[in-house]
């Protein structure tokens, strides 16, 4: 939490802005100058509000990034605006007429605002596509301009009348800060830790905004409103908070880095589903709302023809883009389900590997133990029996034929007691020891146990370089490396038999082993080193 205060310049900002405008407002009769000093208070409020707003467009996290952008954005149209009223009043020393078709700036400085508030920067859910993102604030463009045709713009065009033009561009306006509002304040009680007091101060801004649009309409009704007044006062207030909110956000900004740290990830995300289905919904309500504009203008307007001709050829209009975009985000969100399918069809098939992985090594497990337990009952025997036929290849009352068969005898019994061995260190879990080794031993006992349960016309081939440099490394690990490699180049020339050669040669002061078949190979060499894919 920062200290209140580190807050004090923006305070001070306070004072000094407000008690300027109140004292022209106060001192200054109305007239020429007080109408250029309102008018250009008016234009540099909105600028601080963007400087404090965007100190919080450089994120790495884009979301938020387009959340600040699009709030600075709708306070650069309300300055677009007010450089239209500023040239009337300051430059050519006139009101504003009473239907100008600019008032439509100002009406659209809330769609970023909705479309920033959409985005729900505070939320722990995965990133939007950016394709979604700017086809529905596309969409909520199109809708809002669409209604703002509809219902201000035929009593401009069609039957002009300043009065019900104004009548309707301030209902609609008012509906259109109503919402805001409600939004945000729904946004500030959910929201929490730092997000909860930036909502805050983004609902008070918008709210003292709302307070003074309805002021200023107050005024004008009674005719006491005048450029410079103190009912802009709460107008200027309005984007001093707004830019406040930005800065508090920025002093905050490790606070709201650990918010969106947990849940940026290294995972590509997709929309959720809650979010993904009420986006789809209100996307088809927006098309879906038109006929029944055209209905209402048909059954139920009692307005002149020519504003019931211009609200239909305005309505048949809009049908063809909104359409267009809802298409466009259907079939958006169909890839994205597509591809969200195949992502669950790899996990799937990754998951069936893993468990016959699971159960073939629990079969190693219990070979393992089952060697361990049955080793003494060999090596005893297998002792004896080297023991023996050590005697009777050395006994010189043996006869030649009978020292032959002992020394056969003894040459089988002890490869057989290397095999029972290499077994149990295959088996047996041990915890890694790099020593000094013979690499082509390693590669002749891999081959020895691999070759007790080698089926069908398959061989293995051994080409090996006699004098290669010890290599550091863990026996046992090397061994189940290799013994796996044999294992999968057999097993894929089972069918069709086939030619393993396993070649060990120097390079310098490295030792190479090369393994080579005459098998179909990999069906998929990009998922060679996806866990259990061979």
């Amino acid at each position: 939490m920062v200290p209140l205060r580190k807050y004090g310049w923006i305070a001070a900002l306070w004072i000094v802005v407000l008690g300027a405008y109140a004292a022209f407002s106060l001192t200054l009769k109305p007239g020429y100058s007080l109408t250029r000093a309102g008018d250009v208070m008016l234009c540099i409020v909105p600028l601080l509000a963007n400087a404090g707003l965007l100190l919080n467009a450089g994120t790495p996290y884009w979301r938020r990034n387009a959340f600040w952008m699009l709030l600075a954005f709708s306070c650069t149209l309300w300055l677009i605006g007010q450089f239209q009223w500023t040239y009337f009043e300051v430059y050519l020393h006139q009101e504003v007429p009473l239907i100008y078709g600019g008032d439509i700036i100002f009406f659209l400085r809330g769609i970023p605002v909705m479309a920033a508030l959409a985005l729900q920067p505070d939320q722990r859910r995965a990133e939007l596509r950016m394709g979604f993102g700017y086809l529905d604030l596309l969409l909520l463009l199109l809708w809002w301009t669409f209604l703002y045709g509809y219902v201000v713009l035929p009593w401009m065009y069609a039957e002009p009348s300043g009065r019900i033009y104004n009548h309707y561009y301030s209902v609609l306006a008012t509906v259109q800060n109503f919402i805001i509002v409600g939004v945000l304040g729904y946004l500030w009680l959910r929201a929490k830790g730092g997000w909860r007091k930036v909502y805050a101060h983004l609902f008070g801004g918008s709210a003292t905004y709302m307070v003074s649009s309805l002021l200023i309409l107050l005024g004008i009704g009674t005719g006491d409103y005048h450029t410079g007044s103190l009912f802009d006062l709460p107008l200027v207030a309005s984007f001093l908070w707004l830019g406040t909110a930005g800065i508090v956000a920025y002093a905050q900004g490790l606070e709201l880095d650990r918010a969106s740290e947990s849940w940026k990830d290294g995972k590509e995300s997709a929309l959720p589903r809650g979010e993904s289905v009420l986006a789809s919904r209100l996307a088809t309500l927006a098309v879906l709302s038109l006929p029944f504009f055209a209905l209402w203008t048909l059954r139920f307007s009692d307005d002149a023809p020519a504003v019931k001709q211009f609200r239909l050829t305005l309505t048949i209009a809009a049908m063809v883009p909104l359409a267009t975009l809802v298409f466009l985000r259907q079939h958006l969100a169909d890839a994205e389900r597509m591809r969200l399918l195949a992502r669950s069809e790899d996990s799937l098939e990754n998951l069936q590997r893993l468990q016959a992985q699971l159960v073939q090594s629990e079969k190693l497990v219990s070979l393992g133990q089952l060697a361990a337990g049955a080793a003494h009952e060999i090596n005893n025997p297998l002792t004896a029996i080297l023991g023996f036929s050590d005697l009777m290849a050395e006994d010189p009352a043996a006869g030649e034929k009978m020292r032959g068969i002992a020394a056969k005898i003894r040459d089988q019994a002890r490869r057989t007691k290397t095999l029972v061995a290499n077994l149990l260190s295959f088996a047996r879990q041990t915890p890694s020891e790099r020593t000094l080794l013979d690499i082509n031993t390693v590669v002749n006992n891999a081959v020895q146990l691999r070759a007790l349960d080698l089926r069908g016309p398959t061989r293995i081939e051994l080409q090996l370089e006699s004098v290669l440099p010890g290599v550091r490394g863990d026996a046992n690990q090397l061994m189940q490396v290799f013994f796996n490699i044999v294992s999968n180049a057999t097993d894929a020339m089972e069918a069709t038999g086939g030619v393993l050669t396993i070649k060990t040669m120097r390079e310098r002061a490295s030792v190479v082993i090369l393994f080579m078949d005459t098998g179909p190979g990999i069906k998929d060499p990009n998922r060679v080193f996806d866990p259990f894919y061979t």
